[in-house]
């Protein structure tokens, strides 16, 4: 089956939701849309499986020096162990498996309980965790600090056709949980307060980006859902979606980082099962001015005084 790749804009109108000092991309397909789903009991309901594999080689992580950005040995703790933290944006197994796509049944007005309600996103080790989710129009999110330091919450929707625009700018308070005294020292993470806001919607753009203003190798991303029907692959690029009424939708497959989505008309029949794979293609050349580069003249000991950056949580190589 040949698959086609449509710029956002073409694949439904879209809105922005407004929750915890962050702002998401919901997709809709028009005011009227947004409360139409409807919970039915599900008959010989269908699936639809398979797999997103990365077509080409996996890009180079992002490489961002600690010392130019705040916290370095506290966010040190996952570096590369020579004062580096990388982001790995693209995780792809032995075998070409593509972890955190998301691939969403389009055009499914009824079916099983649609249970997402607030996505929870944690700071976490100078991490945002997950680093792809999804958002229910209408609902929350949760944001919460798990570190004993401040993060910043810079938030831009995003469009190919649209382009990007700042959507909000919201500290992130340092958890009152977590002495600094040893900041190397392992701690159980106990989470600050929460932040949960009501969503506000607006038309136009349907992913989003979030950034920490302090530390700029802090990412997540989102894309709406208007219905349960939607799976986040796992680390072999693996999906399910199950529970499917019977009938013929719009597939598609999206990745923060693979450019436009691709989309596929399917048919899940009674208890049948779909098998639908996606092959994304990754990026070619230099996409990213982030690279590790070893230079003195911005090492640890450039800062005037002693700093040990020990990569306590993982080693990145």
């Amino acid at each position: 089956m040949k698959v086609h790749t449509r710029p956002a804009s073409e694949a439904g109108l879209f809105r922005t939701v407004l929750a915890a000092g962050i702002l998401l991309t919901v997709a809709s397909a028009g005011p009227s849309d947004v409360w139409s789903y409807e919970v039915i009991e599900v008959t010989h309901g269908g699936t639809v499986t398979g797999k997103v594999t990365l077509d080409g080689e996996v890009p180079t992580p992002k490489g961002f020096n600690l010392i130019t950005f705040p916290d370095p040995v506290y966010c040190g703790r996952i570096s590369n162990g020579r004062g580096w933290r990388l982001l790995r944006d693209f995780v792809v197994d032995s075998e070409g498996g593509l972890k955190d796509a998301v691939v969403v049944l389009e055009g499914v007005a009824a079916g099983k309980p649609f249970e997402l309600s607030v996505p929870r996103i944690e700071a976490r080790d100078c991490q945002f965790n997950p680093f792809v989710t999804v958002v229910r129009n209408g609902h929350a999110v949760e944001v919460v600090n798990m570190d004993p330091v401040m993060h910043d919450i810079q938030a831009y929707e995003t469009s190919l056709e649209l382009g990007t625009r700042v959507l909000f700018n919201s500290p992130l308070p340092m958890n009152p949980n977590h002495r600094r005294g040893d900041l190397h020292a392992t701690h159980e993470h106990l989470p600050g307060k929460s932040m949960i806001e009501p969503v506000s919607l607006s038309k136009g753009r349907r992913t989003f980006y979030m950034q920490c203003g302090f530390h700029a190798y802090m990412e997540s991303w989102a894309i709406a859902v208007t219905s349960p029907y939607y799976a986040v692959t796992d680390p072999t690029g693996s999906y399910r979606i199950e529970d499917v009424p019977p009938g013929t939708y719009q597939l598609i497959v999206w990745h923060p980082q693979t450019g436009p989505m691709q989309m596929r008309s399917v048919t899940v029949t009674a208890n049948g099962t779909a098998v639908e794979n996606f092959s994304l293609q990754a990026p070619k050349g230099r996409r990213t001015a982030f690279q590790v580069m070893d230079n003195p003249r911005f090492g640890p000991e450039s800062l005037g005084y002693p700093v040990e950056i020990v990569p306590l949580v993982e080693h990145q190589h």
